[in-house]
């Protein structure tokens, strides 16, 4: 059996929890399920953007947001967003929940991500201690022009 770890929480349109299912098995078959994005901006309004690992299992070596990923079974999205932060990023900052949305997307390895996902902000001056073997890069961007360029 699997831990409960690498399962995802399945969810209706509601965000109500249905169930658990193993994590690539729910992106295999693009089930619903609870998700969240973190955002952190310092002081000047830059928005910390990370470079996913090379080694990740979806979207590998492309630029997203500060942090994203799945709560386990039992634990809050809010609880979730700051351990990942910290595992991710290697800092904590306080959160604020700021939306949530639903979305689903076709990736290029045949999975999909069909997420209900928590939008979390936070702000932050500190140093950025990223886990390597989750991100390959972090930086900062000022610019909706510079961020475009470094995504592209």
């Amino acid at each position: 059996m699997q831990p409960k770890e690498a399962e995802v929480i399945l969810v209706n349109e509601q965000d109500e929890p249905l169930g658990t299912m193993e994590k690539m098995e729910a992106h295999r078959r693009g089930v619903l399920h609870r998700a969240f994005s973190v955002f952190v901006f310092n002081g000047k309004g830059e928005l910390l953007l990370q470079k996913r690992a090379s080694n990740k299992y979806h979207c590998a070596g492309k630029w997203t947001n500060t942090c994203c990923s799945h709560p386990h079974p039992g634990e809050t999205t809010e609880t979730a967003a700051a351990r990942r932060l910290q595992e991710e990023m290697g800092f904590q900052t306080p959160l604020v929940k700021i939306f949530a949305f639903t979305y689903k997307s076709e990736l290029d390895n045949g999975l999909v991500e069909h997420e209900f996902d928590h939008v979390y902000a936070g702000f932050s001056d500190g140093p950025v201690m990223p886990n390597f073997e989750e991100v390959g890069r972090s930086e900062e961007h000022t610019s909706e022009l510079q961020s475009r360029e470094t995504i592209s």
